[in-house]
C-alpha cells in the first residue's frame, strides 16, 4: 500500500511553501487566520501538516498572501520535479 500523501516528500515541500508565501506576504499566523476568517490554530494546523486543504482553500490562502493559485502549483511542480514517474505508474 503506497504512503499517504502526507507522509510523502512532496506533502513536505507544499507545507514549506505555504509558510514560505505567507512569509513573504508579510503576514503573521494570526493575520492570515483574520484575513480567511478562520483561527489562529488552524493556519498553524494547516503549516504542520495537521489539517488538509482542498483545491478552494488553497486557493483561498495563496490570495490572501497575494500569491495566485497558478503560480503557486508552477512553482511547486518545479520544486517536486515533473511526477513523470507518477504518471508512468498510473497509467498501467
Amino acid at each position: 500500500m503506497p504512503p499517504k500523501s502526507i507522509h510523502k516528500p512532496e506533502y513536505q515541500t507544499l507545507l514549506e511553501m505555504l509558510v514560505e508565501i505567507r512569509g513573504k506576504a508579510g503576514l503573521k499566523q494570526a493575520e492570515l487566520a483574520a484575513l480567511l476568517d478562520r483561527s489562529q490554530s488552524y493556519v498553524s494546523d494547516v503549516e504542520r501538516g495537521g489539517r488538509r486543504l482542498d483545491l478552494l482553500q488553497l486557493r483561498e490562502y495563496c490570495l490572501a498572501c497575494n500569491q495566485d493559485l497558478v503560480s503557486f502549483v508552477r512553482r511547486f511542480e518545479k520544486a517536486v520535479g515533473d511526477g513523470s514517474g507518477a504518471k508512468r505508474r498510473a497509467s498501467r
